[in-house]
């Protein structure tokens, strides 16, 4: 029984090792240190300023930054990495195999950023202000993987890292500009459930974060589904 789980344990680890390098080009230390980089960067912005006054909100904003960094080269570039590899011709080579091959890497990137924003989390409840730390990464997890999962289903349509990268800065943006008008809304991509607006009742706001949070559910599965049938199309990618 150990000997067993001690093999499936081992090839678990050796399948997200081979996946994070597939994922991130060899480049994956990078990007972590990219995102660690960008979190610390944020943090000492923030609390240099004289009117600082950080809470659980203020965090959701500091994590989410590098929650978007690291998620973003892997569902971007994805599709023309397999590409420029001639990977693409081997997954179309074999039936339904593309699919579970992208489901997995996707789990893989999902489960990496997750971890990630635990361990920052944990850092920053213990450094600068308490809050519950898998409520945090919970709540993060909704905006950090809608945008994973609409960023490829994009790169299925427009089948260009770059081309893919414009869209989703471009609809980043968007949301970024109107969120301030979508604050209290439960359309908007970066609600943030730990800012409590002051003439909104708690019930009322709870329903709004219940409803976004369900949305963005939505639109996490229907562009994951979208973009498995957008690989479908063999001859538009070979």
């Amino acid at each position: 029984m150990m000997l067993k789980i001690k093999n499936m344990t081992s090839f678990v680890c050796k399948t997200v090792r081979y996946n994070l390098k597939i994922i991130f080009a060899n480049k994956f230390i990078y990007f972590l240190i990219a995102a660690v980089a960008l979190f610390l960067l944020v943090v000492i912005i923030s609390l240099f300023d004289a009117g600082s006054n950080p809470s659980e909100a203020t965090v959701y904003a500091w994590l989410l930054l590098p929650g978007i960094l690291l998620v973003f080269y892997p569902t971007v570039f994805g599709i023309q990495n397999d590409a420029d590899s001639r990977m693409l011709e081997i997954l179309f080579g074999i039936p339904d195999y593309r699919y579970k091959v992208w489901l997995v890497r996707l789990a893989v990137i999902y489960a990496v950023v997750f971890a990630f924003l635990l361990i920052l989390a944990f850092l920053s409840a213990a450094a600068i202000v308490p809050f519950n730390v898998f409520e945090m990464v919970f709540q993060l997890m909704f905006p950090v993987f809608l945008l994973g999962s609409l960023a490829f289903m994009l790169s299925t349509v427009v089948k260009s890292g770059y081309g893919t990268a414009v869209f989703m800065v471009v609809i980043a943006i968007a949301f970024w500009v109107l969120s301030d008008a979508l604050s209290e809304s439960r359309w908007n991509l970066f609600l943030n459930p730990f800012r409590f607006p002051e003439n909104v009742s708690d019930l009322v706001w709870q329903t709004v974060v219940f409803n976004n949070r369900v949305y963005q559910t939505v639109g996490i599965i229907l562009s994951v589904l979208t973009g498995l049938l957008n690989l479908q199309r063999r001859e538009k990618f070979i």
